[in-house]
């Protein structure tokens, strides 16, 4: 299955290693395969790109912080010391870098209308009926102001167990937090944004 968010650019997928773990792909890496490297790019570049862009609600922003947290990664991977899984390092490196990007940026209001997401690859767009896209798109716009009100603590553990698809463990693992922590900004952050959706639906 293709992943839902892509990177414009598209990379060939390493024809030695496709069904290869992460262990084995970076252990070939450090053996000198840039194809291997090439690989893990292709495995996780769509994940990365949902948790960048919901932290940043730009497409471009999304993308250069995708591009700086793969090149972190990359170029420190001598920082990975095996403790977590790959994806879950990963994303904890793509999420400061999009965290980073956001407050040198500051944030700003998101005013296009466009309908783009990284999920529409899946349900690419028809227009029989103009009057759903419209719903789906102020929807989408709903929930990215919703989540730009969270604190920035709750909005990152929020995107990484929803967009990153981390469990539990996998986000205490990546903001080393306890679980327990984790489940308590998971549950007040779903509180908040239900009642920011809650209020802005019912007016």
């Amino acid at each position: 299955m293709a992943p839902r968010g892509e990177a414009p650019e598209k990379l060939p997928t390493s024809r030695q290693h496709p069904a290869a773990g992460d262990d084995h792909l970076l252990a070939q890496y450090a053996a000198g395969d840039r194809e291997s490297l090439e690989e893990l790019f292709r495995r996780y570049r769509g994940v990365a790109y949902r948790v960048a862009y919901r932290l940043l609600g730009q497409e471009a922003d999304a993308l250069d912080a995708v591009q700086d947290g793969f090149l972190k990664a990359f170029t420190h991977l001598s920082a990975f010391q095996g403790r977590s899984s790959f994806k879950t390092w990963l994303l904890r490196v793509v999420s400061n870098s999009a965290l980073d990007l956001g407050r040198q940026r500051g944030r700003r209001e998101i005013r296009s209308l466009d309908g783009w997401t990284p999920t529409d690859q899946d349900t690419p767009f028809r227009m029989e009926d103009p009057g759903q896209g419209l719903e789906r798109a102020d929807m989408r716009l709903l929930i990215r102001e919703a989540l730009a009100t969270l604190p920035e603590a709750q909005r990152q553990t929020f995107i990484l167990h929803a967009d990153g698809e981390l469990s539990y463990r996998e986000v205490a693992e990546a903001l080393s937090i306890s679980i327990g922590t984790v489940m308590s900004r998971l549950f007040y952050a779903r509180q908040k944004l239900r009642v920011f959706l809650s209020r802005r639906i019912e007016t």
